[in-house]
């Protein structure tokens, strides 16, 4: 196969993938990585891509970049169906107890099948959230009693944020938080672009007393502004498609129970 060849097959993976990794790219072309790092270097030349640790992301995909919410509800929505869907089946029949939702498209997704789901398995839940994204789905559902935490709305993410969000998540205790996440990778944990958004997401992970993040498989080894969590942190990663091999290993390491939806 010729550079060019190579080349543009790279950027189709990247097209379906989100991102890139150096050792996978050498296995599936048959080429030594060095190779590939001078393909990756002419595609970043070109503006197709921007190189990080290991391999790279699609161009503007930089620490900082975050898109609002309201493109990303329909981004990839039948994978975040049923990562949804695969975490609601952790909380089991007859579910009674206290559920803290984090923004995010990901965890919307799984507050809109929470009360369905709670009436099928015969539970109630009292829902915290700070995402005013989330609200309107769950205010008037049988089953849910809502709490909707105050703060400085951001209009990128529809979340409250600031010291008002993080001291009320504080002083909560509740039994499972559904958090979202923008990167997950095996040396910098969760990442968000935010610093007040990773605020309010590291106080949720020290206030639940168990923590399941659902995390789509796009972000996996990425590495945004701000970590909010090691992996030790966790109890359960849901996703969508099996972690690469390093994550995989690193997730193991810290007793994670990995769901694949």
């Amino acid at each position: 196969m010729y550079a060019t060849e190579r080349q543009a097959a790279i950027e189709r993976i990247l097209d379906a993938e989100g991102r890139l990794v150096v050792v996978d790219l050498a296995e599936r072309f048959d080429v030594t990585t060095e190779t590939v790092r001078r393909d990756l270097a002419s595609l970043e030349q070109r503006g197709i891509l921007q190189r990080v640790h290991g391999g790279a992301v699609a161009q503007g995909r930089s620490s900082t970049r975050e898109t609002s919410i309201s493109e990303r509800i329909h981004e990839r929505s039948d994978a975040k169906g049923r990562i949804a869907r695969a975490a609601l089946n952790l909380l089991g029949d007859r579910f009674s107890g206290s559920v803290l939702l984090d923004a995010g498209s990901t965890v919307g997704a799984l507050a809109q099948e929470l009360p369905s789901s709670l009436a099928m398995r015969g539970g109630r839940a009292d829902v915290v959230t700070h995402s005013f994204a989330h609200a309107p789905l769950l205010a008037e559902q049988d089953g849910i009693d809502l709490t909707l935490v105050g703060g400085r709305v951001r209009r990128v993410t529809g979340a409250a944020v600031g010291a008002t969000t993080v001291a009320a998540i504080q002083g909560l205790r509740p039994d499972v938080a559904f958090l979202g996440t923008n990167g997950l990778s095996a040396a910098f944990g969760l990442s968000t672009p935010d610093p007040e958004e990773a605020a309010v997401k590291r106080a949720a992970v020290a206030a639940a007393r168990r923590v399941v993040v659902l995390c789509d498989a796009q972000k996996f080894d990425i590495e945004l502004l701000v970590s909010f969590a090691p992996l030790s942190a966790l109890d359960v990663l849901v996703t969508d498609a099996a972690p690469p091999a390093a994550l995989a290993e690193a997730l193991e390491r810290a007793d994670i129970e990995l769901v694949v939806a």
